[in-house]
């Protein structure tokens, strides 16, 4: 339920073409190419670069409250991971045990959710879009 809205859905969780773009720049990457390239149509590297902001940002709220929830509530880690994907999903809720600070915490991944992360992200890197006058030097650290 983290992954599965269509593209012009409401549902909360992460749209299905992010997942598609990232899985067609991760298959770019593994076969050593420069450019990907999807359904003979070629991917721009703002939408990857927005593609990956959202999923790693989704995935950080929803680690992060799973710990809050489990610190907060003592749940086991499958429920409370149940709990926080299922509220930033806007699928579901059952807080039936849950105390008020960690009931707050699922409301506003709710909100979160249904707001969508795209809507969130899309906004931030429209205000911050600016052509710099300058390069820096280009560094290559070690991955892996």
């Amino acid at each position: 339920m983290f992954i599965g809205g269509g593209s012009a859905s409401t549902a909360g969780e992460i749209k299905v073409t992010t997942c598609v773009v990232l899985l067609f720049a991760i298959l770019a990457k593994v076969r050593g190419e420069s450019a990907v390239n999807a359904f003979e149509r070629g991917d721009h590297a703002r939408v990857q670069r927005q593609a990956l902001t959202i999923a790693l940002l989704s995935v950080a709220a929803v680690v992060s409250s799973t710990l809050l929830v489990i610190e907060i509530a003592r749940y086991p880690l499958s429920e409370a991971l149940f709990e926080v994907t299922s509220a930033f999903a806007t699928v579901g809720l059952s807080t039936a045990g849950l105390p008020s600070p960690a009931e707050l915490l699922l409301v506003f991944l709710m909100f979160l959710g249904r707001l969508g992360p795209i809507t969130l992200v899309t906004a931030a890197l429209a205000v911050r879009d600016r052509e710099r006058l300058y390069h820096l030097p280009e560094g290559r650290p070690v991955i892996g």
